[in-house]
């Protein structure tokens, strides 16, 4: 045999050996596939797009400018921030609460320090509405307090198809027990 040829040997040896040993070194995982459904809920909540998000298209221009107001005009006097939803779909949720509770972390609605966000949420083909508070919110306006608000304001508007009156006088009573 040639010379050169016992080199190439020796040297594709070599280089054979060394792949054998480092792939004898790496442990091999076998491939799992975890499924997080907290990320595929939250990848269902849109965008948010201001203090009003009429996705369900349930109010006027006039109407969402207005509700606006009240809202900006409320948020710069106290901190407070107060956001509107309307949707189609709370899919794949079930409890309008939780994913209004999840929409309103996602969008960190509210001062971070003061944890004072307030998420509305209507879903008119679901015929749901859920308010989610914020651990400062809440001390105020608890679970009760918003759920008589949804009986007594929201839900009467609603009835007669008056969706921007029950969300305005809702929105305003919660307001006024704020304070």
């Amino acid at each position: 045999m040639k010379i050169g040829t016992k080199i190439l040997i020796l040297f594709l040896t070599l280089n054979f050996l060394s792949c054998k040993g480092t792939a004898q070194e790496t442990e091999t995982k076998k491939p799992t596939t975890e499924i997080d459904f907290s990320e595929t809920e939250k990848s269902s909540i849109p965008k948010p797009i201001g203090m009003i998000n009429d996705y369900g298209q349930i109010f006027t221009e006039s109407e969402r400018s207005e509700l606006s107001k009240i809202l900006y005009d409320y948020d710069i006097e106290t901190t407070r921030q107060i956001v509107v939803v309307s949707i189609d779909s709370i899919k794949p949720y079930n409890d309008i609460q939780k994913y209004a509770t999840d929409l309103g972390q996602t969008w960190g609605v509210g001062t971070a320090e003061k944890n004072n966000g307030l998420t509305i949420v209507v879903c008119n083909p679901c015929r749901q509405i859920g308010i989610a508070t914020g651990t400062g919110t809440e001390l105020i306006l608890t679970d009760e307090i918003c759920k008589k608000v949804i009986e007594e304001k929201i839900i009467p508007e609603f009835k007669n198809g008056e969706f921007y009156s029950g969300i305005k006088k809702g929105v305003i009573e919660l307001i006024e027990k704020w304070k």
